[in-house]
């Protein structure tokens, strides 16, 4: 019989109680939460979660012998907190980015190999509903051959860029948004054969980096575009994706993280959580097998997060290949480097 995989969060904050601990709480049937470590357990201020132990001593955590997955949701420290967890003897997940640098990565998964333990880096955005359906979509042939595909992940917050006065690489638009976008990118299409990256600090040198064009290229042709900026009054459309019968466009994002931010948490009595309604959904423009032209909603397909932890059980009781390979994180965080050594 399969037991429950019981589950240690280091850090307490938003990353914990907002996007994991939900999704955890979720697959009950496979995860349980038994402790969450703070630093200082009086300036937690999210609602504690029932039958949960709270604590402020970290190695009594890392300590028991029952917990065998150790969630790394700070924002900071993640390099230290997962060779911590490893060496402990702990299975680990950590947050994104997933370390500072890869020659970091590259020592937590060294290590991990080692001692036959799981390291990975949290990439629930595999599960977003938006980058589910263009998934549908292209899969279903009506496009024709994919000759280029738009992501976009815009926002216009003037008044955070204005208020940054220095610059740090990790803390970096790019270090904290391209990797969702990236992984997705990476996950579907695949390691590509060329690319070009143009990062930017739209409001000055020595300010924050606000904007980012990442192209990727492959020798089918095909060109994949992640973008994004800090300054987009108006939003670009989530997925745009071009064929040789047609195109698909996505205008909204997955509602999963807007939910959360109301508390409209995923739990039974909240069956619509993070679904679309009817004027989200993407609209593909094509031409038939009968050459007619043809335009239709694509009702969108129903994002979870909840199914990395699904994949994680299995890495973990099942030995199943992990869901997000080393070899991912590796490449992206170089690119990632790479990327950010255009500011200053």
């Amino acid at each position: 019989m399969q037991t429950k995989i019981n589950v240690g969060f280091i850090g307490a904050g938003k990353s914990t109680h907002r996007y994991q601990a939900p999704f955890i709480l979720r697959r009950s049937d496979k995860f349980t939460i038994k402790t969450i470590w703070a630093r200082h357990l009086d300036h937690i201020q999210w609602e504690r979660i029932p039958d949960v132990n709270y604590t402020d001593d970290l190695e009594s955590m890392l300590n028991d012998k029952e917990i065998e997955l150790i969630v790394v949701s700070t924002p900071v420290m993640h390099y230290e907190y997962a060779l911590m967890a490893l060496e402990h003897g702990k299975h680990v997940l950590v947050e994104k980015p997933f370390t500072t640098t890869s020659e970091q990565a590259k020592e937590i998964f060294d290590l991990a190999s080692q001692k036959g333990l799981m390291a990975m880096c949290i990439q629930n955005r595999r599960f977003d509903s938006d980058f589910l359906t263009t998934q549908k979509v292209i899969e279903s042939g009506k496009l024709g051959d994919i000759y280029e595909v738009e992501m976009h992940y815009d926002y216009y917050r003037k008044d955070v860029v204005d208020a940054t006065d220095h610059f740090d690489s990790y803390l970096s638009f790019l270090y904290g948004h391209a990797c969702h976008t990236l992984d997705q990118a990476l996950s579907y299409f695949g390691k590509p054969d060329d690319y070009h990256m143009e990062v930017k600090q739209i409001m000055g040198k020595g300010r924050m980096n606000d904007y980012f064009d990442i192209d990727f290229y492959y020798d089918n042709a095909l060109k994949v575009t992640i973008a994004s900026s800090y300054m987009r009054i108006k939003h670009r459309p989530r997925f745009i994706v071009y064929g040789t019968k047609g195109m698909f466009v996505k205008v909204t994002e997955d509602r999963q993280e807007a939910d959360l931010k109301r508390f409209y948490m995923p739990t039974l009595d909240h069956p619509d959580f993070g679904m679309d309604r009817e004027e989200h959904y993407g609209t593909i423009t094509y031409y038939n097998e009968h050459q007619e032209y043809v335009e239709e909603k694509v009702p969108t397909v129903t994002g979870d997060y909840s199914r990395m932890y699904d994949a994680i059980f299995e890495t973990i009781r099942n030995h199943k290949p992990q869901l997000v390979t080393s070899e991912q994180t590796l490449l992206q965080l170089k690119l990632l480097e790479e990327g950010i050594s255009q500011c200053e």
